[in-house]
């Protein structure tokens, strides 16, 4: 079957012993560490409005071996609390899987090993029923859903049978907030927007969203992929920066889900993090990356073509036509060499278009925002550079 291989590689053994309903289409998976309101997330799915194919929710209720005896105790308490809730809320075509409380290893217990403990559950179910377009879904425990969450989804990828996943819109809680809390989230979904369309603007192929509990992938390009990785955060911006190279990523726009703006250190970065730096003064949100490095980048990617069989010396003298943030960012990072390897590998223009992404991704983008920021721009007011990305875009269409 189509995941044998992928699941013979990484030793998986099954976690749920009652088998998949045979038309299993969705897998929604809920990774839950020390959650005390994930009822009100399981709830939000219960009331779903529900497609024609099977529904199962998969909660990976964990923590790592070196817990606290408070938080290994209120996963046990979630464990009965769920089981409690599932016996009172059968649903014909959704069913609840309450896993563990699964141990994690201290070196690697967070967020993305107990995603990928669930997706590859996923994975293992859906081979069972042979689907491998089976569509795998990541959630969080302290997130909401409309109701047209799950007939959405299905509708999308039964729509783009091309597209291997999808993010989708977004949107946090904000009830029962403060003043400055309110303001902090909303800064922060600004910023988001801001960066994704940044990126579109320059011309990157790939921009998006990307959030834990906000994404989805089809079983067969997520065993292609290699699965979810192990970080203890950002697993999400990885696993779909990787995923976009096996084919089109989607965005579902029509139905939102609703991720908690809670204030969290459990992660070393992300929205938790960020929060609580700015309710602690230590982070100003309505300051974000400097439009002109967009711009800047946006010339270097209007002549990657020239880069085609380019000679180094002629390398050279192109880079330093480039503005001095690109051109010395790309002599720091060495960049040539990519250059002389995808020109070594591409015999054709039309591949060296699609390959140079590979190279230039956006890991590179992040790391060279950085580096500019640090050399040549500072970071400015959110609104005017906001402002200024719609006034260039406007001019540029």
């Amino acid at each position: 079957m189509f995941a044998d291989k992928y699941i013979g590689k990484n030793h998986l053994s099954e976690l749920i012993q009652e088998p998949p309903h045979p038309d299993l289409g969705i897998s929604v998976v809920i990774p839950c560490l020390n959650e005390p309101d994930l009822l009100q997330t399981l709830q939000s799915l219960w009331i779903c409005k529900l497609p024609s194919i099977s529904v199962e929710v998969i909660l990976i209720i964990n923590h790592s071996e070196a817990a606290p005896a408070n938080i290994k105790a209120q996963n046990l308490n979630t464990r009965m609390e769920v089981e409690s809730w599932i016996a009172e809320n059968n649903k014909p075509g959704l069913r609840f899987f309450p896993v563990g409380p699964v141990e994690l290893k201290k070196k690697w217990a967070g967020a993305g090993l107990a995603r990928k403990r669930g997706m590859d559950e996923a994975v293992c179910r859906f081979n069972q029923v042979k689907n491998p377009g089976g569509v795998i879904v990541s959630l969080d425990a302290d997130t909401l859903v409309d109701e047209n969450y799950l007939i959405d989804i299905d509708r999308h990828f039964r729509e783009h049978p091309s597209h291997v996943g999808a993010t989708l819109a977004f949107q946090h809680q904000t009830a029962k907030l403060s003043e400055k809390h309110l303001r902090g989230i909303l800064l922060y979904e600004q910023y988001m927007t801001y960066y994704k369309n940044a990126l579109s603007y320059t011309g990157y192929p790939y921009p998006m969203f990307t959030v834990g509990s906000a994404f989805a992938v089809r079983a067969d390009a997520y065993v292609r992929r290699g699965g979810m990785n192990r970080r203890q955060a950002g697993e999400d911006f990885y696993f779909l920066q990787n995923l976009v190279l096996l084919g089109p990523v989607g965005e579902i726009r029509s139905t939102t889900v609703h991720p908690s703006a809670r204030l969290s250190t459990r992660v070393p970065f992300g929205t938790g993090p960020v929060l609580k730096k700015w309710m602690n003064g230590e982070e100003d949100l309505t300051k974000t990356y400097n439009f002109q490095a967009f711009a800047d980048l946006k010339q270097l990617f209007d002549v990657k073509d020239l880069f085609y069989k380019i000679l180094e010396k002629d390398y050279q003298e192109l880079i330093s036509s480039l503005p001095a943030s690109v051109g010395e960012f790309l002599k720091q990072d060495v960049f040539w060499q990519d250059i002389a390897v995808l020109n070594e590998n591409c015999s054709q223009l039309s591949t060296f278009q699609n390959r140079f992404f590979q190279k230039f991704n956006a890991f590179k983008i992040l790391k060279y925002l950085n580096f500019t920021h640090g050399t040549h721009y500072e970071k400015a007011c959110i609104f005017e550079q906001i402002n200024g990305l719609e006034a260039n875009s406007k001019m540029n269409n």
